[in-house]
This record gives structure tokens, sequence and C-alpha cells, in this order.
């Protein structure tokens, strides 16, 4: 059963958390993770004008705030400068108003890799910025050789201390069928389960495809993420 009840321990995940925030902590809140969440609680994809988007980073995360957003990550492709920049922002408002809180940013990003002989998207969360591993993938372009490589993308995520989830499931020319198994052998953590495939306004996830991604998530042991993929001026829709 995809849609499930907002419980105290789901409400306990999406407390606000310090700046030295974990990839432990983020599992939390993605196991308390359902479709009420996203967009308004919860967003876990979302591009800046550092990579495709649209919006400057100060004004997505400012955006964030007055929607009321409690965790979100910025996952400009191939760049963490929006992340770094959202930070900052962050950093220098204070938020001293308990009306408002400050959101929970986490590191994210958003690499292509090659899983079965086609190119998917891998999203990448909690991670060390600084890290070696996670360098070759925050230059502003798509790597090349075995960096390429699904399992060597997870594997480097991990490294740097970060989970990795396999972005909109339903939207390649193999099927989720297909993916989401050769993902988990790998070692990925997770998939992006509550996905507008068809863009409607309001955002809502597709029923179809959710329900087919939760229960392959369900049966290979992955916890589920929810993102609008913004790449317009709205953090409320993809475009």
């Amino acid at each position: 059963m995809v849609t499930q009840s907002l419980s105290t321990s789901a409400s306990q995940a999406f407390k606000t958390y310090s700046p030295s925030t974990s990839a432990a902590q983020l599992r939390h809140v993605f196991q308390a993770i359902a479709p009420k969440h996203c967009p308004s609680l919860a967003n876990f994809h979302m591009h800046t004008l550092c990579s495709d988007g649209q919006l400057r980073p100060e004004a997505l995360i400012q955006q964030a705030v007055d929607i009321g957003l409690r965790n979100l990550a910025i996952t400009d492709h191939h760049s963490i400068d929006g992340y770094r920049r959202a930070k900052q922002w962050l950093g220098d408002q204070g938020f001293p108003d308990s009306d408002s809180p400050c959101p929970t940013l986490w590191s994210g990003l958003e690499i292509n890799a090659g899983l079965l002989d086609i190119e998917v998207h891998i999203l990448c969360y909690a991670f060390e910025p600084e890290h070696l591993a996670i360098q070759p993938y925050i230059q502003g372009e798509s790597v090349f050789g075995y960096d390429y490589n699904a399992a060597h993308v997870i594997q480097s995520v991990h490294q740097a201390g970060g989970l990795a989830v396999l972005a909109h499931p339903d939207r390649y020319r193999r099927s989720p069928v297909e993916l989401i198994p050769a993902a988990a052998q790998m070692g990925i953590d997770g998939v992006e389960t509550y996905y507008a495939y068809d863009n409607p306004k309001p955002w809502r996830p597709s029923p179809k495809q959710t329900e087919l991604v939760y229960q392959l998530g369900e049966q290979h042991g992955l916890f589920h993420t929810c993102g609008t993929d913004t790449h317009g001026d709205s953090l409320l829709r993809r475009l």
C-alpha cells in the first residue's frame, strides 16, 4: 500500500536537523516519506541555474522557506555550486523567528550513469562535498569510462558518506522491472518513487508508475524518495 498516514515517528523525522547531518539521519527521513509530504514538507529533486534550472539558488531556498519545506536537496547535474550558495544563504539569514524555522538542506547531486547499456540518472544525497571520491562528478559535465558505470557511481557516493537513489525509474528506455533489480544488486539505497511523470498542476505522483516503483522498491529493500524535479520557477512542479 503506497499511501501512509503521518504517524508520530514520521512527524519526528521531519524535524530540522543540525548542519552536521548524516546519511543515517537522512535515511530516517526517507523511511518516513509518503506522497502527502511532497512537495510541501519534503522535496529531494530540484535544479538551479547552476545546471539546467531557472532559479537562482538564493531564490530557490527563499521559496523553500516560504513554502515551509522541512527537508530538501538541490540536485543540479554534476554541480554542487547551487547547494553551496543556498547553504551560504541559509547561514546568512540566521532565522531568529521560530515561526520560520530553518529547513534542513542536504547535499545533493544528479549524476549521469550507465546501467544495462542505457543512461540513467542517479541522485546523490548527504555526501561529504570535499571527499575525493565525489570530485569527478562535480566538475559540471558528465564523466566517461569507468567513472560512468552505475556501480562505480554508487560506490563513490557511499565512499563519500552519502546515499544513492535511482531517479524517476519509469522514464528510461528500459523498464523499472529491469532497472531497479539491477541497481539494487549494485548497492543502490533507494528509488524516486513519488514522481509526477506527466507534470500535472497541482503536483501529484503518477499513480500507476508510483505503485509499480513502490512494489519493486519494497521487494529489494530500498527506501522511497520524492521530488518535483523542478527546472522552472516554482518548487511545486517540474516546469
